[in-house]
């Protein structure tokens, strides 16, 4: 932005042209309102950063914008259309209803160059995992009928308002590919995936990105599944050395210790979901068309009302058995810890 007399003038990138056709136009030609309240958003924000401990305000020279400003401002907008770019590529991955957006209003941190969206488990090679279930049910109603939790001898999971009801390290076994019922059949919950609008963010407590949602949650209800590539325990050691001497952890350890499940490459939106020691999302373990007990799938479900706007949390030390594993967290972090 310059000023010549009492015009203000701004220099115009042309979407789909070269820097060199570049252009200063006066405000009066602007019908972008939106990209020039962004402008003034940018400067102002970096106007008023703090310096040195203390809040400091530049001052502007009022026919130009000073090179440290505009500098920011042009990597804002770039930082912009990069996570624009990577929010539509989530949402192209996607294979759940839920709607995924991307925040960042922190700092100029852009996109990670190194994690490819997932969707279910990536076992890793010599590693099978068998998904066709040997059998099914053929209920007609599974809340009345011996179904397939029954088989499995344990409780049937959900509540008619398809909220968990069995207590926490007990596992969960819904109707399969096998099974007769058809797609409503009300046992059927995790496998539809996440069903909520979620927010990948930018956290301004120092935790790297965040994931809040963007609708109320009602307590008990299924929020999303942690997945990864699928490893040896063996390879976890390897790999969980590496991430140590970063101060984080991806890896989270499954029941019998054979196999771990490491997000750092390989997730989806759970891979961002902090840590905390008074979560608002509990782990559980579920056995669908893999009933593998070595091998379950990780299911988050939410452990109170969860509001519009509030950040996901999960304990990194809870295994979906109920138990605890010592090598699913960083030790460095007292309470709160991040996964990426």
């Amino acid at each position: 932005m310059a000023a010549a007399g009492d015009t203000e003038y701004y220099l115009v990138k042309w979407k789909g042209w070269p820097d060199s056709t570049n252009t200063w136009e006066p405000l009066q030609n602007l019908k972008c309102p939106l990209l020039l309240q962004q402008f003034s958003n940018d400067k102002h924000n970096y106007l008023s950063q703090v310096k040195k401990g203390k809040a400091i305000t530049l001052k502007e020279n009022h026919r130009a914008l000073k090179p440290a400003v505009a500098a920011y401002i042009v990597k804002k907008a770039e930082q912009r259309i990069a996570l624009q770019r990577w929010q539509d590529e989530l949402n192209r991955r996607k294979t759940h209803k839920g709607m995924i957006f991307v925040e960042n209003t922190v700092d100029l941190e852009g996109p990670p160059s190194d994690l490819y969206y997932i969707n279910e488990y990536k076992p890793a090679p010599g590693i099978s995992l068998v998904n066709e279930a040997t059998f099914g049910c053929s209920c007609t109603d599974c809340f009345f009928e011996k179904c397939c939790p029954a088989e499995a001898g344990v409780l049937l999971a959900y509540n008619k308002n398809q909220q968990i009801k069995i207590p926490p390290g007990t596992p969960i076994y819904e109707c399969n590919s096998r099974c007769q019922c058809g797609p409503d059949c009300p046992n059927r919950i995790v496998q539809k995936g996440t069903q909520y609008s979620l927010c990948i963010f930018r956290t301004s407590n120092g935790c790297g990105w965040g994931v809040k949602t963007l609708v109320k949650i009602k307590r008990m209800s299924f929020v999303m599944e942690y997945v990864g590539e699928v490893i040896t325990s063996e390879e976890a050691e390897r790999h969980g050395q590496l991430y140590d001497n970063k101060g984080i952890t991806y890896l989270f350890d499954l029941d019998y210790d054979e196999f771990t499940v490491d997000a750092a490459r390989y997730g989806n939106v759970s891979h961002f979901v902090n840590h905390s020691c008074d979560p608002n999302l509990q782990v559980f373990n579920v056995f669908i068309d893999n009933l593998d007990t070595r091998l379950p799938r990780i299911a988050l479900f939410s452990t109170r009302t969860i509001n519009a706007g509030e950040e996901l949390t999960f304990d990194y030390q809870m295994k979906g058995s109920g138990g605890v594993s010592s090598d699913s967290i960083d030790h460095t972090v007292t309470c709160r810890g991040y996964l990426n």
